[in-house]
């Protein structure tokens, strides 16, 4: 690869200025010779703030079995402890309308964390795509580059052939 020009006209069919963003730091990356993968991980976690992190830590543990189970064991419990156990001094009596006020209002708190922690998923995920992208344009460009090497080896080798054929046939008697 000689001049980034040369890999703009080999490889695209269109003229410099009508690349994008993505495409020129893809072919700077592609004509330093370096590297353009990263470590998806690392650059979102760095890049997220402690209400995020917690958001997706909430959205991570209560979408759990574990989560689920011992929510489901804490309910049969409160039921049985206000049926059973404290059959005449109950604090919340069947219908268990303080259950019913406790659950709402973690419904109501949990369910815009869930959120958030998914539209950072969805976030994420476009993240990702866009480096898949320019990972795959690299290795596009780079697999062209080396076509484009080969070729004018074999290219060259050919030439070399003939003049060497013509040569032995100017050596033969006629």
């Amino acid at each position: 690869m000689h001049n980034l020009s040369d890999l703009i006209h080999h490889h695209f069919d269109k003229p410099a200025d009508e690349l994008g963003e993505i495409e020129r730091r893809v072919l700077a990356k592609a004509h330093e010779r370096k590297i353009i993968s990263t470590d998806i991980n690392a650059a979102l976690q760095a890049e997220s703030s402690s209400g995020q992190r917690l958001a997706d830590t909430i959205a991570r543990v209560g979408g759990s079995w574990s989560f689920i189970i011992a929510f489901l064991l804490f309910l049969v419990f409160w039921c049985v402890v206000n049926t059973i156990v404290l059959l005449t001094r109950a604090f919340d009596p069947y219908p268990f309308i303080f259950l019913n006020l406790v659950l709402s209002m973690l419904a109501a708190i949990q369910a815009p964390i869930i959120m958030m922690s998914q539209n950072r998923q969805a976030e994420r995920d476009r993240f990702e795509a866009a480096k898949d992208y320019e990972v795959n344009l690299k290795a596009e460009l780079e697999v062209l580059s080396l076509h484009q090497k080969i070729d004018m080896r074999v290219l060259t080798e050919i030439a070399a052939l003939r003049e060497d054929i013509e040569r032995l046939n100017q050596r033969l008697p006629s």
